[in-house]
């Protein structure tokens, strides 16, 4: 199974959309599954149901950190570098789907009863949102090839 595969069968076994990304991700930058959950656990419904930025994007976000962030203070190279990646991966889902945050991703604010209530009644979860971390996953798979190229 492949990392894409792996996000979306985290996603359909109940998991958030940053979860799954997470999970399926942050293995390779030595962060084991369960930490990796955890870290991403707030984030799903656009952090926290706030219906901010879609989890499948902060997920990735998070996975972009992991490989770039900066760990000594006056390293603002990898900062700038970090930035540039997440920048562009949000550029490219952006150009894809039109939107970053969760209402205008689905149309609804799964944030109160009655848009969780129309997202579950209209499946939107197993159609758009599982869409959104197949995109996102397909998305970060192509910058992180782009990044072992340079």
């Amino acid at each position: 199974m492949n990392r894409i595969e792996e996000a979306l069968a985290y996603f359909s076994e109940g998991f958030s959309c940053a979860q799954s990304l997470c999970a399926a991700y942050a293995p390779l930058f030595g962060m084991e599954r369960e930490m990796a959950l955890r870290a991403a656990g707030a984030f799903g419904g656009g952090m926290g149901r706030s219906g901010q930025t879609c989890g499948a994007v902060t997920g990735a976000v998070i996975v972009i950190g992991l490989k770039h962030g900066k760990t000594r203070a006056e390293d603002n190279a990898t900062r700038e570098k970090c930035y540039a990646v997440a920048a562009e991966f949000t550029r490219r889902f952006e150009a894809r789907h039109g939107a970053l945050t969760c209402p205008a991703l689905l149309g609804c604010h799964i944030g109160a009863p009655e848009g969780r209530a129309l997202a579950h009644d209209e499946h939107l979860y197993e159609t758009i949102c599982a869409n959104l971390v197949r995109d996102a996953a397909e998305i970060l798979e192509a910058l992180l090839e782009l990044e072992q190229m340079s």
